[in-house]
């Protein structure tokens, strides 16, 4: 998918607001602070040993856990300016990364900070709305792997365009803009404005889900 790499966007606004906010502001993945979340972004592009353990349980997640709690203690502008620094060499430059997890990563937790800080929703461009819809269609079903029970639909609102995220009858559907169809499947269901429809049993599967990685 060619286009621009609006994670650059995302990461440049997001240190902006930590900036404005301090170390001290709360986020949606309480009891995380901005200080937390600075250190866990520092740690996923710059430690390529724990970084993987971001996403893995077991004695790794925990190894990474400790290692980003020794980072928080760092000076917080230091963290900031890491992050606004952009990804270093490797990885974290190749096109696709940057275009998919980069931003769905620093797209989510810019929104982890704004909606826990009184901010509303965004109006993106249509260019980062189908640059959010295609990372929406990328994996719907990882992210949903723990729904049971009941198929899942993702329809973009105001459009005809449409996912099946998985398998199974009854099928709910969530219908929103892209980036709250992606705060959804990302776990962050009380802040994201979407709407659930379908059979009684299948909104209440998927509303017992726990979405994300």
């Amino acid at each position: 998918m060619a286009g621009p790499f609006f994670d650059a966007v995302e990461r440049e606004q997001l240190a902006d607001l930590l900036d404005e906010l301090g170390p001290a502001a709360p986020t949606l993945l309480t009891p995380w602070t901005t200080r937390d979340l600075a250190a866990h972004l520092v740690l996923r592009e710059h430690d390529p040993l724990a970084g993987p353990g971001l996403v893995l349980r077991g004695a790794w997640g925990r190894f990474a856990e400790r290692r980003r709690r020794v980072l928080a203690r760092k000076d917080f502008r230091s963290l900031v300016s890491t992050i606004r620094s952009g990804p270093p060499p490797g990885l974290f430059r190749i096109g696709w990364v940057r275009r998919v997890p980069n931003l769905n990563e620093f797209f989510v937790h810019h929104e982890d900070v704004r909606r826990a800080n009184g901010r509303r929703p965004r109006g993106n461009s249509s260019a980062m709305d189908a640059a959010l819809w295609h990372n929406v269609a990328c994996a719907p079903w990882l992210l949903a792997r723990r729904l049971h029970g009941a198929g899942l639909e993702l329809e973009w609102t105001g459009t005809a365009e449409t996912i099946r995220a998985r398998r199974g009858n009854p099928t709910a559907r969530i219908t929103g803009l892209p980036s709250e169809l992606l705060l959804y499947l990302f776990g962050r269901r009380s802040a994201a404005e979407v709407k659930l429809s379908g059979p009684v049993e299948a909104v209440e599967a998927v509303r017992r889900t726990h979405f994300g990685m």
